[in-house]
């Protein structure tokens, strides 16, 4: 198949300025960055929306101008040297720290994969179906799909996952929003100082720049069988996935804005969950927006279901020297497929568990994550400007002094969200 797809891009180049190379290359850059969208990242810009109403969209386009930095150094690193972010970083800067960062990856995205299926689970019940129905059944079709498929398929499943996304621009423009106000907005910062605003800023860049992102983002670039020839394309790739999520992103802000924070007179309303959100805009806009809001949810959920086992079952396994990728059997692969295995059934199990405590989930989760996202951005940073490793494809001086700012205040940021983890984890 990767010999097809490498036959397929050649074949488009060599007609000069087809548009057949770019097609190709879709996949692993929408599918990286639309699955930060997830049950979470939805929560928070809903709480965005609902709290503030327009004034953070303007950090929404900064933040996706960092997320392009940071994704196309992962897609540059995978094609020009054929293997995948934790190897490189084995390679790089030895067994102690890709020790210490798989473990706490393998921890934060068992986390994160069961918040997906309460995900599900809630957008399920919004539609009258009962969570002990979808939830083991779609954990199952995620299974079935990414076991029983091949990259082509599993690329096709998630792609069809982040279309539906396209959920919220329909339902913010059934908020009937005020699109002066939104292109203000955009344009002119508005920055307050309090706790609340200072916090919710910081979670809104950490739920948009996630580890696991940049992960599937280079490893799904060497299994599609991206080379150097392949640059432009996967950039691209890159940078249509970021617009794209960012898109879908203000799109979930401007709908809660439009409605739930335009029926508190201004005075902003506090939202905890995706779901919450969700049948708040029923008395506002009627149940038909619910349910767009409730398809979102849905498809988000499902597609980071799938992309978070995927990429830490893969990355985990590259890391230590195990055979891995959907190309690969059941028998050529086992510690890969059990790995995945575990990671969807045991997300899905405690989903389904009584009284689970969500957002305390989320906090600890929050918390490795923070720990984890400014280490691995210092090691992309360091490498994908590193001549000895990428040779003339390495981040020129513009390029890479926006990567180090990018890192530094990512880094900063996380710490922030760090500290206010650990001091809720405390005070409960």
């Amino acid at each position: 198949m990767l010999a097809f797809l490498s036959g397929l891009g050649k074949r488009a180049r060599g007609r000069g300025r087809s548009w057949h190379p770019y097609l190709v290359a879709v996949g692993p850059g929408i599918v990286a960055a639309t699955a930060g969208n997830d049950v979470g990242g939805i929560a928070t810009y809903s709480s965005v929306g609902a709290r503030y109403g327009y004034e953070l969209i303007w950090m929404m386009l900064l933040t996706g101008l960092a997320l392009v930095v940071v994704q196309e150094q992962c897609a540059r690193l995978g094609a020009v040297t054929g293997k995948g972010l934790s190897d490189l970083v084995r390679e790089q800067f030895g067994p102690r720290w890709t020790v210490i960062a798989m473990l706490g990856f393998l921890v934060a995205n068992g986390g994160v994969i069961v918040t997906e299926f309460v995900g599900i689970a809630a957008a399920a019940e919004l539609f009258g179906i009962s969570r002990f129905v979808a939830v083991p059944a779609m954990a199952a079709l995620v299974w079935w799909l990414i076991v029983y498929g091949n990259y082509r398929r599993v690329e096709r499943l998630f792609l069809g996952l982040a279309l539906v996304s396209l959920a919220y621009p329909a339902s913010a423009i059934w908020g009937q929003p005020d699109w002066g106000a939104v292109l203000a907005h955009a344009v002119v910062p508005t920055v307050r100082f309090d706790p609340d605003y200072v916090l919710l800023f910081v979670a809104t860049v950490g739920t948009t720049i996630s580890p696991y992102m940049q992960m599937y983002q280079q490893d799904a670039v060497v299994e599609k069988g991206f080379t150097v020839d392949d640059l432009r394309f996967a950039r691209v790739d890159v940078i249509v996935g970021c617009a794209f999520s960012i898109f879908v992103a203000i799109c979930i802000i401007v709908a809660t804005a439009s409605t739930i924070h335009a029926a508190s007179g201004g005075a902003g309303v506090e939202i905890s969950s995706a779901e919450q959100a969700a049948r708040a805009l029923v008395p506002l806009v009627g149940p038909y927006a619910s349910y767009l809001f409730a398809a979102g949810i849905f498809g988000a959920s499902m597609l980071a279901a799938g992309v978070l086992p995927l990429a830490t079952a893969r990355s985990v396994c590259e890391a230590f020297g195990f055979e891995r990728g959907v190309e690969r059997d059941l028998h050529e692969a086992p510690i890969f497929y059990g790995i995945l295995s575990i990671l969807i059934a045991g997300g899905a199990i405690v989903a389904l568990l009584p009284g689970i405590p969500v957002i305390r989930l989320l906090i600890v989760v929050q918390a490795v994550n923070c720990l984890i996202l400014p280490i691995l951005l210092t090691f992309i940073a360091r490498m994908s400007g590193d001549r000895r490793l990428v040779g003339v494809h390495a981040s020129g001086p513009a390029l890479g002094a926006a990567s180090w700012v990018v890192t530094i205040v990512i880094g900063g940021l996380a710490l922030t969200v760090l500290g206010s983890s650990l001091h809720a984890a405390v005070t409960g």
